[in-house]
């Protein structure tokens, strides 16, 4: 699984990566990456950061979320 955070250079993004971190210590095969460009921004059309895309898929954007809800967004993204 694949985890990318945007515009973790916030405060709210820092929030986030922390905790998709907590979650990556719990899970086996989790990838994380940090794209903090405004290119990267633009790419993956997020109008709010932090966003947080799981296998390529925008999963949250502008909001800190809850290592509860991390992992049930990548249950739902896997089974999908």
């Amino acid at each position: 699984m694949v985890i990318k955070i945007i515009g973790s250079n916030c405060s709210n993004g820092m929030k986030l990566k922390k905790m998709v971190n907590k979650f990556a210590d719990d899970s086996d095969n989790v990838d994380i990456k940090i794209l903090d460009s405004e290119k990267d921004i633009v790419n993956y059309h997020i109008k709010n950061i932090p966003g947080l895309l799981i296998n390529d898929q925008l999963v949250s954007e502008g909001k800190v979320l809850t290592v509860r809800e991390i992992s049930r967004l990548a249950n739902e993204v896997s089974l999908s």
